[in-house]
């Protein structure tokens, strides 16, 4: 019968814990807003984080969904997309409810918003 070699997993639970802290703190979520979404307790979440707790399959494409992310951005098998994103919540909360306004109102607001930084330089 064939030996069966040691099986190295391409990520561990630190890793995991880190990519889900910093993807939730990019998306401007508290812990107990991101248990909110998920229907976890904020206790939970926090273990998750610290590497405390192993994500299940279901979880980990709940906090995908959540996070708008990939699993595989959460796993670290490809790299997190930081394209310049904005780390401070004040202006990512701001940023997700101008995203649900209409077409038109979004229009006005950044054409008042290029007008306010074309007269600030």
């Amino acid at each position: 019968m064939p030996r069966l070699g040691k099986y190295v997993a391409p990520v561990n639970e630190k890793t995991i814990a880190r990519n889900l802290r910093e993807l939730r703190k990019r998306r401007g979520l508290t812990q107990v807003e991101l248990a909110e979404r998920l229907g976890i307790g904020q206790v939970l979440v926090s273990q998750y984080e610290l590497g405390k707790v192993r994500v299940h399959g279901a979880l980990l494409a709940a906090f995908a969904k959540a996070l708008r992310t990939s699993a595989d951005e959460i796993l670290g098998l490809k790299g997190t997309k930081q394209n310049g994103l904005i780390s401070d919540r004040r202006f990512l909360r701001r940023l997700e409810r101008i995203d649900s306004l209409s077409r038109r109102k979004k229009d006005a607001l950044l054409t008042t918003i290029d007008a306010f930084l074309r007269d600030s330089q």
